[in-house]
This record gives structure tokens, C-alpha cells and sequence, in this order.
């Protein structure tokens, strides 16, 4: 059977949420007769660390790259409280960081990093305080090429946090690290919250998700299936106890 095409909004929906840092309205992308993100509806609030949840091929990444204006949208809108933000304008309000980007691979980390800073307008002491909280100092000299999957996630990561956008997207930022460079790197991006900044991460493992966010937006089969915390969305899926697999499971 024929699955139902998202219809087209002409504004944004009574219920606004002005004090959100993004809210996404009805965002749907579709290649040729398949619709990889139907709908999609949800805010990113202030100071928090939103997560976006689902299995490989759930349409994370199809959202993520909506959402940044990487990839144009099919249909749907994104707004800053009540104003629409068109695509070309989003560069303004958030940086994202897709998941396996490799840029300047014959440059050394120290340059890659003192060039995104001078980018951006970051001052050096900020290059080396990124340096320092995720365990870089070895690496200065190393060109992008040279690294493992889980050093150049770090790299990344540290690009990332010498902008100065408020929210800050990232495409599956613990991946290629082991335990103990995945609770480093918690504790920085908790760190860069405290200090002022949203996040909104994609993740893949359930187990890391219920670590780090706040809020989480369920995504199944390019569908939004809940939105909201941990317990609240215990509650939608009438469940009285049960980690964030059980819940998944029970509302996909």
C-alpha cells in the first residue's frame, strides 16, 4: 500500500515554542518515489542536549543535513522563535559536523585548528584549550590522513567547538571511540553546555543517548515516533519502568 504524502504547511502551527533555539516544522525530504523524512516536527531548546535516535537508516542523517540546509528539503520550514530561517541563513544559527567528513586530509591537526579558529574568530587560547580537554597535544603534528577513526573524531569535535553559533549539531560524535574517550568527550560537550552552547547529536548507540541527552526526538522508519525526556517518554509508551530500549521499541 501507498504511504501518504506529508502535506505541505503554509506557516508555522499555533503552538510555537518562541524561546527554542530551532523549531522544525513538517520537514520531509523524498527521493524519486521514497520519502526518507516524513513530517518531521520538534524544537531544540536552550542549554540543552537534544538527541536524535534511531537505527541505521532510520533517516537521521536525511534530517540532519535537511536541518543544516546541506541538503535541500522537500517540503517543511525551520524557524528561530516566530522568524523563518531559509536554508542559505542557517549558517548563522547552527554548525554541523556530518559524520565522516575528511577535510584538509594533508594538513596537520595544529593547522586545521588555527584555521578553523581564524575562520571563526576564535582567540589561540581557545585552539589550545580545545587541544587540551580532548586529549590532542600528541596529535599537533599529525596531517588528517594519518589518524585513526577515533582521533579524527576528536579532531572534528574540536572544530566544532571553536565556532561560535549557539547550536551545535553533530552527526554520530561518539563513533570510533572506545569508553573512556567516549566519557571524556561527554564530559566536554557538558562542558561547552554549561558554557552557553545547545547540542543536538545523533546517535546510533541507545546506551550512550540515555548518558548524554536531555531530550531525545525517537526517529523510525524516517517518522518521528516521541519527543521528550527520558520519562516522558516512559509514559507515552505506558511503560512503568524500562531503559531507553524498552521505550524505543514499545513506540516504533
Amino acid at each position: 500500500m501507498a504511504l501518504p504524502s506529508p502535506v505541505a504547511l503554509d506557516g508555522p502551527p499555533a503552538q510555537s515554542d518562541p524561546s527554542a533555539v530551532i523549531r522544525v516544522d513538517n520537514l520531509s525530504k523524498r527521493f524519486g518515489s521514497f520519502w526518507a523524512l516524513r513530517g518531521a516536527g520538534f524544537s531544540i531548546r536552550p542549554g540543552e542536549i537534544l538527541g536524535l535516535i534511531g537505527p541505521n537508516g532510520s533517516g537521521k542523517t536525511t534530517l540532519f543535513q535537511c536541518l543544516a540546509g546541506v541538503t535541500p528539503a522537500t517540503l517543511g520550514a525551520v524557524y528561530r522563535g516566530s522568524a523563518l530561517v531559509p536554508p542559505s541563513q542557517r549558517k548563522r544559527a547552527l554548525y554541523f559536523v556530518p559524520d565522516g567528513i575528511h577535510p584538509w586530509t594533508d594538513q596537520t591537526v595544529a593547522w586545521v585548528l588555527r584555521f578553523t579558529a581564524g575562520i571563526h574568530g576564535a582567540a589561540s587560547t581557545n585552539v589550545e584549550d580545545v587541544i587540551r580537554t580532548l586529549g590532542l597535544e600528541s596529535l599537533r603534528g599529525a596531517r588528517l590522513h594519518e589518524l585513526s577513526k577515533g582521533e579524527h573524531r576528536r579532531v572534528m569535535l574540536a572544530m566544532g567547538l571553536l565556532t561560535p553559533q549557539p547550536l551545535l549539531m553533530l552527526d554520530e560524535p561518539f563513533d570510533g571511540l572506545d569508553l573512556r574517550q567516549t566519557r571524556d568527550v561527554m564530559a566536554v560537550l557538558r562542558s561547552a553546555v554549561r558554557h552557553g552552547r545547545t547540542l543536538f547529536l545523533s546517535i546510533h548507540q541507545l546506551g550512550d543517548a540515555a548518558r548524554i541527552c536531555d531530550r531525545l526526538v525517537l526517529l523510525s522508519g524516517g517518522r518521528i515516533a516521541g519527543e521528550g525526556t527520558l520519562d516522558g517518554l516512559r509514559e507515552k509508551a505506558g511503560l512503568a519502568q524500562g531503559g531507553l530500549e524498552e521505550v524505543f521499541l514499545a513506540l516504533t
